[in-house]
């Protein structure tokens, strides 16, 4: 099982985990839940108690991901398959990501 916790302007939002390669599930940190203020991460993800399960990844979380070559060079360089998209999320934990969404892990 692998864990990324996700961010939204630096305050935790809530946690993606993989179970095994076809179960997902993202869950609301209830802090976050609870604040009215707060928004959701995703139109595709609003704000709920229960979580979300899929059996892939869903595709807001793989849109944070690099394409191309930059893919190709940044799995390389950390030695991540090209078709662990888990793997690939871990890799991309701590920098920059499209909007002001940041994924984290702790080590």
């Amino acid at each position: 099982m692998r864990t990324v916790d996700v961010y939204l302007d630096n305050r935790l939002a809530g946690q993606l985990t993989e179970r095994n390669r076809d179960d997902y599930e993202f869950v609301y940190n209830a802090q976050y839940l609870t604040d009215p203020k707060t928004p959701a991460i995703a139109l595709s993800l609003p704000k709920r108690e229960e979580p979300y399960r899929s059996n892939r990844i869903f595709p807001f979380f793989t849109n944070l991901l690099p394409e191309g070559s930059n893919r190709r060079a940044m799995c390389a360089n950390f030695k991540v398959d090209d078709n662990d998209f888990f793997g690939m999320l871990e890799m991309i934990c701590g920098m920059d990501c499209i909007g002001n969404v940041t994924l984290r892990k702790e080590e």
